[in-house]
């Protein structure tokens, strides 16, 4: 069977804890940062886990990952 391949912009957006978990960046939190409130822009910081409806879906794109 042939080797998969990795979805390049996938792999740049979530990343695999060492439990096997997905972790994902919080949306609209890179650009206009400096008119954003101080709490809004405190939250940004961290990742969060993906939604349990889109983990097969994630993980299908990054295969040797997980």
């Amino acid at each position: 069977m042939p080797k998969l391949k990795t979805h390049k912009g996938a792999k740049a957006r979530f990343h695999v804890t060492g439990t096997g978990k997905l972790l994902r960046r919080k949306r609209m939190s890179s650009h206009l940062r400096r008119n954003k409130p101080k709490k809004v822009r405190r939250q940004f910081t961290g990742k969060v886990p993906v939604d349990a409806t889109n983990v097969k879906r994630v993980s299908r794109l990054i295969p040797y990952d997980l």
